[in-house]
């Protein structure tokens, strides 16, 4: 095979023109680790954040990515207990890709054993592409963090994003009553194509449209957008019910001076999510995999770009310009 790949080397925190497309080795394999010939990675705020400094724990120059799909190159004869083999379709994401070691952006990623989510499908890349970490966070934060049960009333803030689809779709699939937000008018038939209920215009204040449509709040609110609209989210909630603070669309995810008896409403709980490969379970991934392949699920739009442009990726995903996943194919 060949001894260079092409991938996405980020120099340091800045603008898109920091990252560049470049020839590097092709990673050796080695013990506990896993190499895969990546057909199709998605793209993420957690890149976005690095690119502008605001991710901890990152050495430059770096290969982004936390996520990525293809098909297993290489594995150690040390880990066969792993069940992996060459030629297997599989998915990774998480542990510190892209951070502390290369990551999804390029030909080949060499990835610890234990973050490789193997799975069979007939999908094309750029449909699988979008899966795995959008799919993973949507689910733990529907199930760990909101328990969410067929019947109940469900709030997404922040409904046009990759998450915000993907959490429509499994609450739909659940049985839930789905409400979700846009700031832009015109996204909201994207929304009730995707199976939302009540769509609500964002103007930073929602929680009176949410409380004319169940006066009293509902059952589970998903928060995507962070902190600057937390408080509103919980204001839209029940008492008893649950606000899980999964994203930070606005890149702002701290609340200053916490006081929790000032912050919360009375009787409504507030948890978190954010999850790894092994919150995923392979029969999970593959039981929505057979899901979209059938028509039965659909995760949202999905907005693909060569390796050549991941300039223009990331700035589309900078400026909000790109409706639901952005999806960057490798063309292996």
């Amino acid at each position: 095979m060949a001894e260079t790949m092409r991938a996405v080397v980020l120099s340091g925190p800045g603008p898109v023109e920091n990252l560049a497309v470049t020839e590097l080795p092709v990673p050796e394999p080695r013990p506990g680790w896993v190499r895969i010939a990546v057909k199709a990675f998605g793209l993420n705020r957690s890149e976005l954040h690095t690119r502008l400094g605001l991710a901890v724990g990152v050495t430059f120059p770096r290969v982004p990515g936390i996520e990525a799909v293809g098909v297993v190159d290489a594995v150690d004869p040390a880990d066969a207990a792993s069940g992996l083999v060459p030629g297997q379709r599989a998915a990774t994401m998480m542990g510190n890709m892209g951070r502390e070691y290369d990551g999804g952006y390029a030909e080949f990623t060499l990835v610890p054993v234990g973050q490789v989510v193997p799975f069979d499908s007939e999908l094309p890349w750029d449909v699988l592409g979008a899966v795995p970490e959008t799919l993973q966070t949507a689910y733990g934060s529907l199930t760990t963090g909101l328990d969410l049960a067929a019947g109940q009333s469900f709030l997404v803030r922040g409904g046009t994003s990759a998450l915000g689809f993907a959490a429509t779709a499994l609450a739909k699939d659940i049985g839930a009553t789905v409400l979700a937000t846009t700031r832009r008018p015109e996204r909201a038939d994207a929304l009730r194509a995707q199976g939302v209920d009540h769509v609500l215009v964002d103007d930073g204040r929602i929680a009176p449209q949410v409380r004319e449509l169940f006066p009293a709040g509902v059952d589970a609110a998903l928060e995507l957008v962070g902190t600057p609209t937390l408080p509103d989210t919980l204001a839209a909630t029940r008492v008893h019910g649950t606000v899980c603070f999964t994203g930070m669309l606005s890149n702002e995810w701290t609340v200053p001076d916490f006081y929790p008896i000032g912050y919360l409403p009375n009787g409504v709980r507030l948890t978190a999510y954010g999850g790894e490969a092994d919150d995923l379970p392979a029969a999970v991934l593959q039981g929505y995999l057979d899901k979209i392949a059938d028509g039965t699920v659909r995760l949202g739009p999905v907005t693909t770009y060569r390796l050549d442009d991941i300039r223009q990726a990331h700035a589309d995903m900078e400026e909000g310009r790109a409706l639901g996943k952005l999806v960057g194919l490798t063309g292996r």
